[in-house]
């Protein structure tokens, strides 16, 4: 009795997982560490989905993210590929540059400091 092996063919339109890039993560890890700063994050978590990255910030370590910065490759051609959610799913801004989009949560940032 013979077993075959199977091996798993990936195509290169569609990657195994979604990731952001280390200069994506530069912006958002600005961001995180001035919101950390002000007291206004505490806790963050990554996902690498199939067809979209999250980056999920958290008040506090075990509850709901606050917002939800996610990137979508394949509406890069349509409403833009970034987006910040809300904690209760609204869309907050959508867009091709991810520094526009998080200027959404820098205003709060402002408030914040304010």
């Amino acid at each position: 009795m013979s077993f075959q092996q199977i091996t798993p063919v990936s195509s290169p339109s569609i990657p195994f997982q979604v990731a952001f890039d280390r200069r994506e993560m530069a912006v958002i890890l600005s961001l995180y560490g001035r919101m950390v700063a002000a007291g206004e994050w505490r806790d963050y978590g990554i996902s690498c989905l199939r067809d979209m990255a999250v980056f999920s910030v958290f008040r506090r370590t075990a509850e709901f993210p606050l917002y939800r910065i996610e990137k979508h490759p394949k509406l890069r051609n349509r409403q833009g590929q970034y987006s910040v959610v809300g904690m209760d799913g609204q869309i907050l801004k959508r867009g091709h540059d991810l520094k526009t989009v998080l200027r959404v949560l820098e205003r709060k940032l402002i408030r914040a400091v304010d």
